[in-house]
C-alpha cells in the first residue's frame, strides 16, 4: 500500500498550500522520521515566498530534499525536527534534525538525519541551520580573541552570530538594527545593542547579517584600518550600492561573502557538513536561545497563515508544529 505525508508547496507568487503526496518508496539504508516541528527562515523564504530567486541561482538555491522548480511551484524549506520511526534498530526513535522542506512525514537517506544531542530539546533544534550559518559566518570573519566586532542585523542570523563571537575570549561585541524593539531580545541574550548611528568605530570585523545595503554603508564607515566586512546577508534579484570612495581604499578594507553551502578554506581539510551540523546543534545547548523562536503554528493551517508570519517584521524564527 502506497504511504502518503503532506507538504507545504508554494504554489505562485504570495500564496502556498499544502499538498498530499506519496512518499518514496523504502530503499536499502532510508531512514522515515516523522515531523515535530519545523522552522521558517523568513530571510530565504521570503524571497522565495515572492518569487525574487534570481533564474541564474535556480539550481545552486536548491535545497535539500527540494522538490518543484523555482520559481514556482516548489517545496521548500530547511529546518526540520523529528522522531524516526523507520530504519535500522539503533536509529529507531532517535530525535533528528534534517535539512527537509515542512513537511509531516518524509523518507530520506539515513546520513541526511542528524541526531540530537539528548539534552537539546526538539522544539530548540529548529535553529540548528541557523546556528550552522552563524558558525560559518564566524569562520568567514576570522575573528580572534580581543577583536572588537560589529553586527548589523539583530534577526535569527545576526543574533546568532553576535552571540557566537561575545564567547570568543576578550572580544567586544555590538549588535545593531533598526527596530529599537530588537534591544530587549539582544540583551536577554547578554549582547550590548544599539541603533545603527551610535554603533563603535575602527572594528576590527563587521559583519552584515541585515539584508539592507544601508547597513553594508554603515559597517564600512565603522571599519578600522585594515579590517574586514563579512556580507552574509542574500539579496535575491536586488541590487546593491556600495560606497567605495571615500576611505575605503585608504583603509585597505576587505568585503567577503559567507554562505553556508560551502567550508571556509581554512576547515575544509578537517571538516565536513557533518561534523559542522554536530557543532551548530552543540551550540544550541542554551535555554537563552528560546527567545529567537518569535511564535508557533500548528502546520494545518500554514496555508492560511503562512503570509502573515512572512510579513511580519517582529518574525524571527517561527516554529511550525505537526
Amino acid at each position: 500500500m502506497e504511504e502518503h505525508s503532506r507538504a507545504l508547496w508554494f504554489e505562485e507568487t504570495g500564496r502556498c498550500g499544502l499538498r498530499d503526496e506519496p512518499l518514496p518508496p523504502e530503499r536499502e539504508g532510508d531512514v522515515l522520521v516523522r515531523t515535530l516541528y519545523s522552522g521558517i527562515s523568513r530571510g530565504t523564504e521570503s524571497l522565495i515566498f515572492r518569487g525574487q530567486v534570481p533564474e541564474s541561482e535556480y539550481q545552486r538555491m536548491r535545497a535539500p530534499h527540494q522538490a518543484g522548480q523555482f520559481p514556482f511551484p516548489v517545496k521548500y524549506g530547511y529546518a526540520a525536527v523529528g522522531v524516526v520511526e523507520e530504519g535500522s534498530e539503533a536509529a529507531i526513535g532517535r530525535q533528528v534534525f534534517c535539512l527537509h522542506p515542512h513537511q509531516d512525514r518524509f523518507r530520506v537517506p539515513a546520513p541526511a538525519v542528524h541526531p540530537l544531542p539528548q539534552s537539546l530539546p526538539p522544539q530548540r533544534a529548529v535553529l540548528a541551520a541557523n546556528m550552522e550559518t552563524a558558525l560559518n559566518i564566524i569562520w568567514d570573519g576570522g575573528i580572534q580573541p580581543g577583536d572588537r566586532v560589529a553586527v548589523f542585523g539583530a534577526g535569527v542570523v545576526g543574533l546568532l552570530v553576535a552571540g557566537l563571537a561575545s564567547r570568543i575570549a576578550g572580544t567586544e561585541v555590538m549588535i545593531s538594527d533598526i527596530e529599537p524593539e530588537r534591544a530587549e531580545i539582544a540583551r536577554a541574550l547578554g549582547l550590548h545593542f544599539a541603533l545603527p548611528d551610535a554603533m563603535q568605530n575602527d572594528c576590527d570585523v563587521l559583519i552584515n547579517a541585515s539584508a539592507s545595503s544601508t547597513a553594508l554603508a554603515e559597517a564600512l564607515s565603522h571599519a578600522g584600518f585594515e579590517a574586514r566586512i563579512v556580507e552574509a546577508s542574500w539579496y535575491g534579484e536586488k541590487h546593491v550600492e556600495l560606497p567605495l570612495g571615500g576611505a575605503f581604499h585608504a583603509k585597505r578594507l576587505s568585503v567577503v561573502s559567507s554562505q553556508v553551502g560551502a567550508l571556509p578554506p581554512g576547515r575544509r581539510a578537517r571538516w565536513d557538513t557533518h561534523r559542522r551540523m554536530a557543532k551548530a546543534l552543540e551550540l544550541l545547548d542554551d535555554d537563552r536561545l528560546d527567545r529567537l523562536i518569535s511564535g508557533e503554528t500548528p502546520f494545518e493551517t500554514m496555508a492560511r497563515d503562512y503570509p502573515g508570519i512572512i510579513r511580519s517584521s517582529a518574525t524571527l524564527c517561527h516554529r511550525i508544529r505537526y
